[in-house]
């Protein structure tokens, strides 16, 4: 094992002159446990236990980085053995160098044992899954995998790797090893296949264009014990999706980026774009009402505004097509054709679904209050 992180103990009574050259001071043992945790995205907190032979009085413990990338800043010393009689005096950092030295006072001669904790550098995870759709698409086989990457100087054997959600994970990581671990594996998880249709990022008349139009595509994956998961929240990651093509092979489908999923929320996988299914939108009516003038202006009024919407099933499988709708300021639903969810007050998804070679029409109508003209 690489020995960069030294640390050691200088036993004396009186502190070494300023003007002193330093001491040159003999490394202890290693570490006797070292916790790495990933708890935070943007930092990597390592916590190391060693146990330092103090003697009565004064002691001066010596702690140095050079090549390692640590915050000296974030460097944390905590009494664990006997914090009574053990008092942490003072800290000081030779000047040039990457090291510090604890002025350490002990009342007893003592086996103390102390944790060390800092920030470090270059030292990060990557989180990946990887999932398998049956060929009918109805259930996922999914598994996660750990990457850890080690280019802080530092090489740990024996560690602890905490994610700050799940079972921790014990192994080694060399400096510049990069290392891939599986951390969870779930078979037949339900899924759920949709189309997401958003009226403010999906051309309203793709016949229109120039181009072919596709619907994106999603898994839902739900993050709860009755789907064989909910032990502990999904980190963000890398998600690669296959697909069962029913002849022992398998089908790439698509790659996302997804966000954390806690445990009850719905991960939404990305898989690409279908030109099986269509959606067609207009705008039926869009008229002014209860228009309140002033100064022979109108400054304020309301609309009554109507979408009607057409959903056009080209596949030989039923599909479901979440139709997001966006309707700003101020409004009420006047009529609709069926039941929404309202995400916030300016968003509202219609879940629309479309038999084979089938086509469904949705219509609402609302009212939007208080839009200001231009006079206002």
């Amino acid at each position: 094992m690489r020995k960069i992180l030294l640390f050691a103990v200088l036993l004396t009574v009186t502190l070494v002159p300023a003007a002193q050259a330093r001491t040159k001071l003999v490394a202890l043992p290693g570490r006797d446990a070292t916790t790495i945790r990933f708890d935070n995205p943007a930092a990597t907190l390592v916590e190391e236990e060693r146990v330092l032979t103090l003697q009565e009085g004064e002691n001066m413990v010596d702690f140095s980085w050079k090549g390692v990338q640590i915050d000296p800043d974030s460097i944390r010393l905590s009494i664990i053995s006997h914090p009574e009689e053990v008092t942490l005096l003072s800290v000081s950092y030779p000047p040039g160098e990457q090291a510090l030295v604890w002025r350490i006072n002990s009342t007893g001669a003592w086996e103390e044992r102390v944790r060390i904790s800092y920030l470090l550098s270059f030292i990060d995870r990557l989180i990946t899954y990887k999932g398998v759709a049956s060929k009918d698409e109805r259930v996922m086989d999914l598994d996660a995998f750990l990457v850890l990457r080690n280019f802080s100087g530092e090489d740990f054997r024996d560690a602890e790797f905490v994610l700050g959600q799940g079972k921790p994970f014990s192994g080694s990581l060399a400096h510049e090893e990069t290392r891939q671990i599986r951390f969870m594996s779930a078979q037949n998880i339900p899924i759920r296949k949709t189309y997401t249709w958003d009226s403010r990022k999906q051309p309203w008349e793709p016949k229109r264009m120039e181009r072919d139009v596709g619907i994106p595509v999603h898994y839902l994956i739900e993050n709860s014990g009755a789907t064989g998961l909910g032990a502990a929240l999904m980190w963000e990651g890398k998600a690669r999706i296959f697909q069962d093509d029913g002849q022992g092979g398998n089908i790439f489908l698509g790659e996302d980026r997804v966000g954390i999923t806690p445990v009850g929320e719905v991960m939404r996988v990305y898989i690409g774009d279908s030109r099986d299914v269509a959606v067609t939108q207009h705008k039926k009516v869009d008229r002014v009402i209860n228009p309140r003038p002033s100064r022979h202006k109108v400054v304020l009024y309301d609309t009554e505004e109507e979408i009607q919407t057409a959903v056009e099933n080209f596949k030989d499988q039923p599909v479901k097509v979440d139709v997001i709708q966006h309707i700003p300021g101020e409004w009420d639903m006047a009529d609709t054709s069926q039941p929404y969810e309202k995400k916030d007050s300016s968003t509202i998804v219609y879940s629309v679904e479309v038999a084979p070679k089938g086509k469904k029409q949705l219509t609402f109508r609302y009212h939007r209050r208080n839009v200001r003209g231009q006079g206002g």
